[in-house]
């Protein structure tokens, strides 16, 4: 004779107190990304996925939870998707409908993305890796979708290039090279500073999927920084990285803001209510700290601050 098991999840706690986030975390899935006349790309992601749970309630069905998520999942890795974001928006819209005693449901994803690419001086075949950023929160008022990547480039200190470049004046001023000659030369040749390996990362944030590419996303975060790296390095490659990072010297606060000013200008196209996130953290060479920068913003306000007008 079966015996009904108590819901224990349904009881009351005995501390009442209501909870913003409440799931599971660490969950590894493929995904199939559709590409048109191409094959799909096919990604191991790792998933996040929260409710919300009123302080009258013990905890979650804890498995219904991982029952949607697989359905869904599932479900995406046979029809191939076509945005990443939409996986997580289903999903959280489907963990809103099978719980009937939250308000909110959030679904997090993160996945490595290789892409072929050419070195810029050799011109050969190598390969770029970028980490893609997706969410999705879903209420009864609706769903926002995230959509975004974090890439590692190349940066140079300015303040460091700026001793070296006075370092090197006073030397040839020494030699008896004319002041003419000497901005001449540190105009065309730039001067030594200390580097950083920099973590750019940008996403948006709207109402529904954000209309963006996911490859404009990944350019405008590796050009915000002083070069962009490459897997395969020959030496032609390694002196244009070299002479392009310390031509365009940054500091950590110049990268967020090129980061800015790109999505203003990519994203011309979105609407003012669109959430940018940006962010750099800079692997320090010389101190044992690093250097890091962010800001999350409307679009609307930020093309109001780059027109002036805030």
């Amino acid at each position: 004779m079966s015996h009904q098991l108590p819901d224990v999840q349904a009881s009351r706690p005995e501390v009442a107190v209501g909870l913003s986030q409440v799931g599971v975390t660490g969950v590894e899935k493929l995904v199939k990304l559709a590409r048109n006349g191409k094959r799909p790309i096919v990604l191991m992601a790792e998933f996040e996925v929260f409710v919300d749970l009123p302080g009258g309630r013990k905890g979650i069905d804890m498995s219904r939870n991982m029952e949607v998520i697989d359905e869904i999942l599932e479900e995406t890795t046979e029809a191939e998707a076509y945005r990443v974001e939409d996986v997580c928006g289903n999903t959280a819209e489907r963990l809103l409908e099978k719980h009937d005693y939250t308000s909110t449901a959030e679904v997090k994803m993160t996945a490595e993305l290789i892409t072929k690419e050419q070195t810029p001086a050799s011109d050969k075949q190598t390969q770029n890796t970028a980490t893609i950023i997706a969410s999705a929160t879903a209420t009864d008022e609706g769903t926002h979708a995230e959509i975004g990547a974090e890439v590692t480039g190349m940066t140079v200190c300015p303040c460091s290039q700026g001793m070296s470049e006075s370092r090197a004046r006073e030397e040839l001023q020494d030699l008896d090279v004319d002041r003419e000659t000497i901005d001449e030369f540190l105009d065309r040749v730039p001067q030594p500073g200390h580097s950083q390996r920099g973590h750019a990362t940008l996403t948006v944030t709207s109402e529904g999927s954000p209309d963006v590419d996911l490859r404009d996303i990944i350019d405008i975060a590796r050009d915000s920084m002083s070069a962009r790296i490459y897997n395969l390095a020959k030496r032609p490659d390694e002196d244009h990285m070299t002479f392009e990072a310390h031509s365009d010297a940054k500091f950590v606060e110049d990268c967020v803001r090129a980061l800015a000013e790109g999505a203003v200008e990519e994203f011309d196209h979105l609407d003012d209510s669109a959430v940018i996130h940006i962010k750099q953290s800079n692997d320090e060479s010389i101190h044992q700290h690093n250097a890091h920068a962010e800001r999350e913003v409307t679009l609307g306000q930020l093309r109001a601050e780059l027109n002036g007008e805030a």
